[in-house]
């Protein structure tokens, strides 16, 4: 009988167990995606579950739903005044799409997620601080380290990088968002919310923050829609994730964000 050579795994194990003695880190590899979808709907006050399908508890990227807390933390901070400041110009060292080659205000950046603003932010912040709001958020993981060996935490940790949440716990945080709850001031509640794009779904006022990345050499890409949406007096908080291979000429995003709005009216009645 052919007999199996244990010796590479017996002498992974006591690596890895004397990097655990020693301290040293050890980070969890997260498995492959295959296709994933998600839409899950709650209600804002009272956090019933009023739709659930599909996968909505794996993390994964929050590409630039992430503008969403940035928000919170920009005016929390004091970087961010109001709708429309600070007004920042475009610097050819942001090396942005030419789309986002123009002169940004908080109202612009989030309607048009123009990445190179969230960087300047970041940047203000610089990474101790940073990484102290996104604990004190409790946002996802709540890790802002970045891709491993290359200290980028500060510029790139959410997109298609160290910083996860699923759909589940993107529901949650807005839920505090709208309740007031979270660690920061009255003003970066009222003013996040402010600044989040507006959409019609039948009877609905949506409030909702698009995110598009591609999972790494991975074939698949992302597309998220996540917000808030209000009719007479109810209110409701949904998240909306897709991960595929289908290829499109609009960003994954964009087309989570039309199907979830087309579908909404019908959805919760």
């Amino acid at each position: 009988m052919h007999q199996i050579d244990r010796r590479p795994f017996v002498f992974a194990v006591v690596l890895y167990l004397l990097a655990w003695l020693l301290g040293f880190p050890i980070r969890a590899q997260s498995a492959p995606l295959g296709d994933i979808e998600c839409t899950l709907i709650v209600d804002a006050a009272s956090g019933e579950t009023l739709y659930r399908q599909g996968v909505c508890d794996q993390r994964v990227s929050p590409a630039l739903t992430f503008k969403v807390p940035l928000a919170l933390i920009g005016y929390d901070a004091g970087i961010l005044s109001d709708e429309h400041a600070p007004s920042w110009e475009y610097k050819p060292e942001f090396n942005a799409p030419k789309r986002d080659r123009k002169t940004v205000d908080p109202t612009i950046w989030e309607k048009d997620s123009v990445l190179w603003f969230s960087r300047e932010i970041t940047r203000r912040l610089g990474s101790k601080q940073f990484a102290g709001y996104v604990s004190r958020l409790d946002y996802g993981n709540t890790d802002v380290s970045g891709n491993s060996g290359k200290n980028d935490g500060l510029t790139h940790s959410w997109v298609n990088s160290s910083l996860a949440i699923s759909p589940v716990e993107q529901v949650d945080f807005l839920r505090k968002l709208l309740a007031r709850k979270l660690p920061v001031s009255d003003k970066a509640h009222a003013m996040t919310s402010a600044i989040i794009p507006t959409f019609r779904a039948g009877g609905w006022t949506v409030q909702g923050k698009t995110g598009t990345t591609r999972l790494g050499s991975d074939k698949r890409s992302l597309g998220w829609f996540v917000g808030w949406a209000q009719k007479d007096a109810r209110k409701i908080v949904f998240a909306r994730l897709v991960i595929d291979t289908k290829r499109s000429d609009t960003p994954k995003g964009l087309k989570t964000r039309a199907m979830f709005l087309k579908e909404l009216p019908n959805l919760v009645r």
